[in-house]
């Protein structure tokens, strides 16, 4: 788990990736791909073959938030990059690039009353604006400040949505052993504030075929709403989200592959969020898209919860992806 702890540690809200790209290419170009980026800085890494053109894709950002005003008392007050649930935010610690930390925090009448962001700010314990401007400026990015646990078959950390998805793409472009298929492993950028990425790099390698590799809410909470998806269940593989309703072809693949190999999973049918996967799928005259997913409770959160077992059945399902040979 040394590579994923790695990943989640890098603090890389959406439009800030660089030092995740850093990493991924490196370890590609060390894995023997042909690494590329685009213009909005997504990593596509290249092995050539003969057979159909399959992109596997997942994002590289984390959700954070943005300095918009620090006033006269050294208070730093912020809007949302990507989705922050707002009745959660009271309290919780958040990282600047330089290290700087602060807590998140409003009057407690005014949070009871209202979770609005412009109700919140961020206090680094600065006594006024001079002394909080030496530490942060407008325009600069933070993200939640979660440490990488492991328990048992248990990981739990920030952003694993979704450097778990990066980490299981470079797990299977290790693990590939043979495979005629022209893949295209894409590392995107800026998921969180609306699949940007994934639009620009499926144009720059317009797949026949695509897997975007995410997480997924579970419904094995007390109360959750009803769900196939549990922890421990193995790879999910997806029939829908908001923004995408897979291929029917792609999505039987899948299930086949898992059940021929003797790989758990389930299948998801997400209502409350999009993906990757939504933006590929509607690329020039449209591109046959399918998803796998990684089972994850309290995402979007500083401890995201998953399972190890989980992650290793979303390799080994990759795995065998990249190496079937795939037919329009």
């Amino acid at each position: 788990m040394d590579l994923l702890k790695r990943l989640t540690e890098i603090d890389a809200p959406s439009g800030r990736e660089d030092m995740v790209y850093s990493l991924i290419a490196d370890m590609a170009k060390e894995l023997g791909y042909e690494v590329t980026t685009d213009g909005l800085g997504s990593v596509i890494a290249h092995k050539k073959g003969d057979g159909k053109k399959l992109m596997l894709a997942a994002h590289t950002d984390e959700i954070g938030v943005i300095v918009n005003y620090i006033d006269d008392n050294g208070f730093i007050h912020f809007s949302a990059i990507g989705g922050l649930y707002k009745k959660e935010l009271q309290k919780r610690r958040v990282r600047f690039k330089n290290g700087t930390v602060g807590i998140i925090a409003a009057d407690e009448d005014v949070f009871e009353k209202t979770q609005e962001i412009n109700k919140m700010y961020i206090d680094i314990g600065a006594k006024d604006r001079e002394e909080a401007e030496r530490l942060v400026q407008i325009g600069d990015t933070a993200v939640f400040d979660g440490a990488f646990c492991l328990s048992g078959d248990t990981v739990i950390s920030k952003a694993l949505d979704d450097r778990v998805g990066c980490y299981i793409l470079l797990k299977a472009m290790k693990n590939i052993k043979d495979s005629d298929n022209d893949l295209y492993f894409v590392f995107t950028s800026q998921e969180e504030v609306g699949i940007r990425g994934a639009k620009t790099s499926a144009f720059t390698v317009m797949p026949d075929f695509a897997i975007a590799v995410d997480v997924t809410d579970t419904g094995d909470t007390p109360d959750a709403p009803k769900s196939d998806v549990r922890l421990g269940g193995g790879a999910a593989i997806k029939a829908m989200d908001r923004s995408v309703m897979c291929d029917v072809g792609v999505v039987k693949t899948l299930k086949k592959l898992a059940q021929d190999n003797a790989i758990p999973y389930t299948t998801e049918i997400m209502t409350d969020g999009g993906t990757d996967a939504g933006a590929i799928a509607l690329t020039g005259g449209g591109v046959k898209t399918g998803g796998i997913s990684v089972p994850v409770r309290y995402i979007h959160s500083p401890s995201e919860l998953a399972k190890i077992s989980d992650i290793n059945a979303c390799i080994d399902l990759l795995t065998k992806a990249c190496e079937y040979n795939w037919q329009i």
